[in-house]
């Protein structure tokens, strides 16, 4: 497979993840293209769960009752 036109923002990116890796190019772009399509039954991070964090099914469970009012209408006020 022969990809044409790559820009020279996204070689240097992969080049950059291939020294990171320790990996060949062919070995770092298979691996990426694995990782975005879920092949090992894991998706390629996007970084924002180490600042958002994740709820427990318990927290949730709270959250949701915390805000169910909000969903409510209040037909005096819509008059």
């Amino acid at each position: 497979m022969t990809i044409r036109g790559i820009p020279a923002a996204t070689a240097a990116a992969l080049d950059a993840e291939k020294r990171h890796r320790g990996l060949s190019l062919d070995r770092t772009v298979l691996a990426l293209i694995d990782e975005s399509l879920g092949l090992h039954g894991q998706r390629r991070s996007n970084g924002l769960g180490r600042f958002a964090g994740t709820w427990s099914a318990e927290e949730f469970k709270h959250f949701e009752k915390a805000v169910a009012s909000f969903g409510e209408i209040d037909e005096d006020m819509w008059r």
